[in-house]
């Protein structure tokens, strides 16, 4: 599948999945039938391994169109981009991990938890693992989790690792009752003291210094990318797919609405053409932030060279200032709408909650990638405050 048959079928899917944003979150996870779709369509193989069924397409591609899908359902297009990315992210395991996920299924899929809230334990072949991880995007139609834990160890630097864990070692707790990307099905993990084979398990400092293990079976460009920039991008994208619809929902709405003051047609007020024009501006920079970022690194990543640690650490930047990007636009727009706006019928509302929510995650925090990204640029050659680059 290319670039524009993979778009293409996003683009395809999009009406129905909108026909289901409501029902997306009365069932605070991902409708059956857009599930299905994603598995008919191929949309979660994107990024996943050619070797084992996969694509390996650009993560512009990719990108494209999950703000494609977030235009009409920002939680439906949550889970296709986060649970999109774990398919990358088992591409550089060791090959054994890969087999015993899609050695009999390739359409298997993993849901991830990565704040090491849990206990790990050392034992004889690997780990042991217990405790409880949160928000779990996506973890009622996957039957493995990644799960974030810190191994013991004796060196200076925290051995911070991803953990495979297949369904039966783990139980989701349906605690996911929220304001904002309620579609997600983002519930806890709770593990009772697990053993995960060292095999099933990556190390943070392997993905920072590009070397995973899963690159000697997975060789393509594609796995030479750095993984935190890729999952930042799949947590900020939707915000630009969010931001999007509801510039259409406002554009629709104002060419048909009347003043109630004056009957004065909306459409000729100079402040609401204002906030449109200052939304879709807004928009254009974040997509455009994605394109001059992911093409620059694809470009690295062809020609066989190491993307630098400062191109990382503005690509973290980049990702969490789209979302800011998508939460000013959405604002704008929201609060030029009027009380109609409110109204849950209205998906102005929805994308207005949902933006709010994806802001809310720990990677979009624009103080903290802002300090990565200040630090790597005024200590040339240090280490910056976090590996997750």
């Amino acid at each position: 599948m290319d670039h524009d048959a993979y778009v293409q079928a996003a683009r395809e899917l999009s009406p129905a999945i909108r026909a289901r944003a409501a029902e997306c979150e009365s069932l605070r996870r991902l409708p059956d039938a857009t599930f299905e779709a994603y598995q008919r369509s191929g949309l979660l193989r994107a990024l996943q391994p050619r070797r084992w069924d996969g694509f390996e397409l650009s993560p512009l591609t990719f990108f494209d169109a999950v703000a494609e899908v977030a235009a009409a359902c920002p939680s439906s297009a949550w889970f296709l981009s986060v649970v999109g990315i774990h398919n990358w992210q088992l591409g550089v395991f060791p090959e054994q991990a890969q087999r015993d996920v899609w050695g009999k299924d390739t359409s298997v899929l993993i849901s991830s938890s990565y704040a090491p809230t849990g206990k790990v334990e050392r034992v004889d072949g690997g780990f042991r693992l217990s405790g409880r991880w949160s928000f779990s995007s996506g973890c009622d139609h996957c039957q493995w989790v990644f799960l974030g834990g810190v191994a013991p160890s004796d060196g200076p630097t925290p051995d911070m690792r991803t953990f495979l864990l297949p369904r039966s070692d783990y139980r989701i707790i349906d605690n996911w009752h929220v304001a904002g990307l309620a579609g997600t099905g983002s519930k806890d993990i709770v593990v009772d003291g697990a053993f995960v084979p060292e095999h099933r398990t990556h190390r943070f400092v392997d993905a920072y210094l590009f070397q995973n293990p899963g690159q000697a079976v997975n060789t393509g460009p594609l796995f030479r990318l750095p993984f935190g920039c890729l999952f930042a991008f799949a947590i900020a994208v939707p915000a630009i797919g969010a931001a999007r619809g509801a510039l259409d929902a406002y554009r629709t709405y104002m060419q048909a609405k009347v003043a109630a003051y004056d009957g004065s047609k909306v459409a000729d007020d100079p402040f609401a053409q204002r906030r449109l024009s200052e939304a879709a501006v807004e928009i254009a920079a974040a997509e455009g932030d994605v394109r001059d970022t992911w093409k620059a690194m694809c470009m690295q990543a062809e020609a066989g060279d190491t993307i630098p640690l400062s191109a990382r650490a503005r690509a973290r930047w980049s990702a969490a200032n789209i979302v800011l990007r998508g939460v000013r636009a959405v604002d704008l727009l929201f609060e030029a709408s009027g009380g109609r706006a409110l109204f849950l019928d209205n998906p102005m509302q929805r994308y207005f909650r949902d933006v709010h929510a994806m802001r809310a995650h720990a990677l979009n925090n624009p103080d903290k990638a802002s300090q990565v990204f200040g630090y790597a640029e005024l200590h040339p050659g240090g280490t910056p405050p976090e590996f997750f680059l």
